[in-house]
């Protein structure tokens, strides 16, 4: 009997690592396309820094 068993457990387990997977494939994704940003917000940074500048020399620490 155990060298049935033997025989079908050693059968089972070939078969499930023979049949498992599958085929596999491949696909190459498309490379992102890098797109250069409007030409308006190159100047927003300075405007908004401005103001914070402006704020830190009239608003500063008074001296006593």
């Amino acid at each position: 009997m155990k060298p049935w068993v033997a025989t079908v457990l050693l059968a089972a387990s070939l078969a499930t690592a023979a049949q498992a997977g599958g085929p596999v494939v491949v696909v190459e994704e498309p490379e992102p396309e890098v797109e250069e940003g409007a030409a308006s917000s190159k100047g927003l940074l300075p405007w908004l820094i401005l103001p914070l500048v402006a704020c830190v020399v009239f608003c500063g620490a008074e001296e006593e």
